[in-house]
């Protein structure tokens, strides 16, 4: 793990790179590091995340530079200028119901190929994906999702790389935290070794390969 700055970072990333990003509805996610990424002009980026943002924040600022290419979300509701860039044929946007997308993250975070869900049994969004029946029942096979960036925020980081999350914010970042090659946190505090007590770490140093420092 080494601790860089947030240029030093976002450089790591090229165009077109697959991004999982962290965070609910701009709760927990990383904006310093999207502020960079739109400042480095990343772009035609392949983005998961929860949701689109708000236009304006977390990753509606990625949105309207018109810098992601694809996105898979649970929702998109509440960022406007996502839903014209999809209708526009700008961004593709695949839909996936939000329980089926963390569950998807977190497979692909253990080496699983996918999940069995009922979820969208009988709806569209059984077009396409394989039917497997189990005890009499039928599922959905969903595959894995795997990233080659994750941006993570934590609440505390230590020199090592353990993070801990607060409250709400930690949400997606755990999960996407494992479901990446290359993982970049920022922290909203860097503290020394042993201030994080064991029980508390949430996402182990070994995960972590880049941390934004507080400069």
């Amino acid at each position: 793990m080494k601790v860089v700055s947030v240029e030093e970072a976002v450089a790591t990333i090229p165009n077109g790179a697959s991004v999982m990003i962290g965070g609910f509805m701009c709760v927990g996610t990383c904006e310093r590091l999207i502020d960079e990424l739109v400042r480095q002009r990343k772009s035609n980026l392949h983005v998961i995340a929860n949701d689109a943002g708000v236009p304006g924040k977390g990753i509606g600022k990625l949105v309207d530079a018109g810098l992601v290419s694809r996105m898979i979300a649970s929702h998109i509701g509440l960022n406007p200028k996502a839903q014209q860039q999809m209708m526009a044929q700008k961004m593709t946007i695949d839909l996936v119901p939000q329980g089926t997308l963390v569950e998807r993250i977190r497979a692909g975070g253990c080496g699983l190929g996918g999940i069995l869900t009922p979820t969208g049994v009988g709806t569209s969004v059984e077009q396409g994906k394989q039917k497997i029946e189990v005890a009499g029942k039928t599922y959905l096979l969903e595959t894995a999702l795997h990233a080659d960036f994750a941006l993570v925020h934590s609440f505390l980081a230590d020199y090592l790389g353990n993070l801990q999350y607060a409250l709400t914010a930690r949400n997606f970042n755990p999960v996407m935290a494992m479901a990446a090659d290359t993982v970049i946190v920022s922290a909203e505090n860097i503290v020394p070794v042993g201030v994080i007590a064991p029980d508390h770490v949430v996402t182990p140093a070994p995960l972590v390969d880049f941390l934004v420092g507080n400069q």
